[in-house]
């Protein structure tokens, strides 16, 4: 129904954000990656899913058309829906997931939360023939996060993800080293979160 959303960013929140549309504010879910590369005030693009529930309608965005179409691809699994679905792209680039299931492997999915060893060998059985092979294509890097916003932006990415805040807190301390080394711009958020997501793995 709704292809994409095109317009000036009128507010950003932790898994949100608003683009003002003809006058009238639309919200859209996004992952953190695609949000750090968004500006309030600076015009965007963002590919779209709209999910339709019986008492909701949530517009879902993506950086680009390829991720949109990873995004509902992966609901063609059985138990897979929009949020976890959002959730392995949040923690994968769609060429990363198309990768796992090419290679068969279960570590890379069961790093997103809310999948288990079981739920990742079922998954891999479904979502074989359904990806498609990767591209190879190396994705531009998303725009790194401020200074001092990389923090707030991984805790809650992280509570979103389902982490108690005290975990993410442990999880946001144990990668500030690789965040604020050598005194540079931190990385993108998303390599952030995958270093975080490995170190709750190997605390639980």
């Amino acid at each position: 129904m709704i292809a994409f959303v095109s317009g000036s960013v009128a507010a950003l929140a932790p898994d949100t954000a608003v683009v003002e549309v003809g006058g009238v504010g639309l919200a859209v879910q996004c992952t953190p990656d695609t949000l750090s590369g968004l500006r309030l005030g600076q015009p965007a693009r963002l590919a779209t899913s709209l999910v339709v529930r019986e008492d909701s309608l949530t517009l879902y965005g993506f950086a680009d058309d390829d991720e949109k179409q990873t995004f509902e691809l992966l609901q063609t699994a059985s138990g897979v829906g929009p949020r976890l679905a959002q959730a392995m792209l949040a923690v994968h680039s769609p060429d990363a997931l198309r990768r796992a299931v090419a290679t068969g492997d279960e570590k890379a999915l069961t790093a997103v939360p809310g999948i288990g060893k079981k739920g990742a060998q079922k998954l891999l059985l479904e979502l074989k023939d359904r990806l498609g092979a990767p591209t190879g294509a190396v994705q531009a890097a998303a725009p790194a996060a401020g200074a001092t916003g990389w923090r707030d932006q991984l805790h809650t990415a992280l509570v979103g993800l389902g982490y108690a805040p005290r975990e993410a807190d442990d999880a946001v301390t144990a990668v500030a080293p690789q965040a604020e080394a050598a005194g540079g711009p931190p990385p993108p958020v998303s390599q952030l979160l995958r270093a975080a997501l490995q170190t709750l793995n190997r605390a639980r």
